[in-house]
């Protein structure tokens, strides 16, 4: 496949988002840029927030590495039911009575002024980095199969996919990546079904009998009972509990959309119907990486040394160049969801959480906009920076490592809102940036020494609810009663 038909496809996809940003940005203002008027569709926002959440990393890091670690990510999808329903029950209750714009807000009204900005730089530090590794995926398979040939720097295709994605977000905001969402989140299922397709078909068997193949291959293998190893499935679902809640509940991104929805009940119907789609696709996701190794050994083929380009290789060389095809489409599918979510999520975060723009009434809308503008702009020149450093720095696969980012990362605001959430006692405000500080830095002392320290146990993705709880407990040491006498 060549590359000028691969960049053409590219350009169709993103004139249709265009197109879509047109129609749903038209006399937006704030409002609609925060929280989408509160007017969002809940079903409209389910499907979209499939694509939102798994983005680029789950459909190309997944399947490539179901060679490492056959089906045992399928106990973090299990784990995440627990946590997607916290978060209905829960914290969904919570942001609408207090009727947040950003979620982050609950720290200042229950902690003060430091819990909140404290809360609100993790997050804005976390989505940096998780959108930045996302984005890199993709755009690195971007520059691979097409720009390499053109001989056009990868900072310059970063750019051009960052001017893009700010372009068609700058004024529509959520009121916009809702519907994006839906559009993206149908392509890459589409492009899922139809690659497994595109795969059976090249092996010359039927569905059924590769099904049965995988069901009885060494890739299959979904539970793992050594509680040192990493996929020790307990701790998987334990993990993956704790990853939805904070990387879905405790994250401005993902929230935000959930708080565009007309009511709170919409809101949970949203979360459930969410829920069941996820795993169903996750599910079908480690199939199809099942299949490829099967594929690549059952045609001797040589893999490439990292996981991540292991489902891009054998679509675009070894499977058609109509597979190729669909597996760019796909790839564009998970990428834009990727940034624009994020990039959103970081203007509304930094406009609310550190510029106050909410509360100054002094300041016309127009200004405020022009304001916004500027912040938007701002932040997608940062995760350009940080996509490009990552490439220098890639050296295993994003899914592994955006998990282990957030278990340093998240950790803190996990700690915050359980401490908030589960006890009445206040908290000496002007320590708490100490403690969310301290609590990731014994965490990876911990990762680093723990089969020395622990008779060879390793730190996987719990290493996120050990950060919690440390943090728990350092709030609980700044901890004083509503009246303001020290415990």
């Amino acid at each position: 496949m060549s590359p000028l038909t691969i960049f053409i496809t590219f350009l169709a996809y993103t004139a249709l988002l265009f197109l879509v940003t047109w129609l749903t940005a038209r006399r937006a203002g704030n409002r609609a840029f925060f929280i989408g008027n509160k007017s969002s569709p809940w079903f409209v926002v389910a499907f979209g927030m499939i694509g939102a959440s798994m983005s680029g990393v789950t459909f190309m890091s997944v399947p490539g590495w179901v060679g490492a670690t056959q089906f045992s990510y399928m106990m973090v999808v299990f784990g995440y039911i627990f946590g997607y329903a916290a978060i209905a029950l829960i914290l969904m209750p919570l942001y609408y009575k207090l009727n947040l714009t950003s979620i982050y807000s609950y720290l200042d009204s229950r902690f003060g002024y430091w819990s909140h900005k404290t809360g609100a730089f993790y997050f804005v530090l976390s989505r940096v980095i998780g959108a930045s590794f996302r984005m890199f995926l993709v755009v690195n398979v971007l520059q691979i199969f097409v720009f390499d040939a053109w001989h056009i720097p990868f900072w310059l295709t970063v750019l051009i996919f960052i001017v893009l994605i700010l372009l068609y977000t700058f004024r529509g905001g959520v009121k916009t990546i809702i519907w994006t969402d839906t559009i993206q989140t149908t392509f890459m299922l589409l492009a899922l079904v139809f690659c497994i397709v595109f795969v059976v078909k090249n092996l010359g068997t039927t569905f059924p009998d590769l099904a049965s193949d995988v069901f009885h291959s060494k890739y299959s293998k979904m539970i793992f009972a050594d509680w040192n190893d990493r996929r020790f499935f307990l701790k998987e679902i334990l993990s993956g509990a704790f990853i939805a809640i904070v990387m879905t509940g405790l994250d401005q991104e993902m929230m935000q959309k959930n708080l565009s929805c007309r009511s709170l009940k919409d809101a949970q119907k949203n979360m459930f119907t969410f829920t069941g789609i996820m795993v169903f696709v996750n599910f079908l996701i480690l199939f199809l990486g099942a299949i490829l190794f099967i594929y690549a050994d059952r045609m001797k083929l040589q893999l490439p040394a990292s996981s991540d380009d292991v489902f891009p290789t054998i679509a675009v060389q070894y499977l058609g160049p109509v597979a190729g095809l669909v597996f760019i489409i796909g790839l564009i599918s998970a990428a834009y969801p990727s940034a624009d979510g994020a990039l959103t999520a970081l203007t509304t975060a930094f406009s609310i959480d550190f510029l106050e723009m909410d509360k100054k009434t002094n300041i016309s809308e127009h200004k405020k906009e022009r304001i916004r503008y500027l912040v938007h702009a701002s932040f997608a020149f940062i995760l350009l920076g940080v996509i490009i450093l990552f490439r220098a720095i890639h050296d295993r696969a994003v899914i592994d490592k955006l998990f282990t980012i957030a278990g340093y990362t998240y950790g803190p605001l996990l700690g915050l809102y359980s401490f908030g959430l589960f006890t009445k006692f206040e908290v000496k405000d002007r320590w708490v940036p100490l403690v969310c500080i301290i609590s990731p830095l014994i965490c990876y002392i911990l990762s680093s020494y723990s089969e020395l320290w622990f008779n060879g146990y390793k730190f996987g993705f719990e290493l996120l609810i050990v950060n919690g709880i440390i943090t728990f407990a350092g709030l609980s040491l700044l901890r004083k009663r509503r009246n303001g006498i020290s415990q």
